[in-house]
């Protein structure tokens, strides 16, 4: 079973993974409204979380687009800052 990964990539939370992250453990927890479906996820950026499903999943209606950040920074900057390097000019 995969979900997508929740984690945020960028500073104010507008962003997330949406990688592909796999359950690799399901449990039960008790709680005062019943028991709640639980797991434990990774993602392939290394990104894991444990808790209940619901707070696991993405709830948005909006497709995230994995591969849009590279490192935690936006791909377009990536490759602005390679084509300053590359020329020797600064910013």
């Amino acid at each position: 079973m995969f979900l997508d990964c929740p984690a945020y990539l960028d500073e104010v939370g507008a962003v997330r993974c949406g990688l592909p992250a796999e359950v690799t453990s399901r449990y039960t927890l008790r709680s005062t409204d019943g028991q709640l479906e639980s797991a434990m996820i990774n993602c392939p950026s290394g990104h894991w979380f444990n808790g209940p499903i619901e707070s696991l999943t993405l709830s948005t209606g909006k497709q995230t687009q994995p591969g849009q950040y590279r490192h935690g920074i936006p791909v377009d900057r990536c490759d602005q800052n390679q084509a300053t390097v590359s020329s020797g000019g600064s910013r």
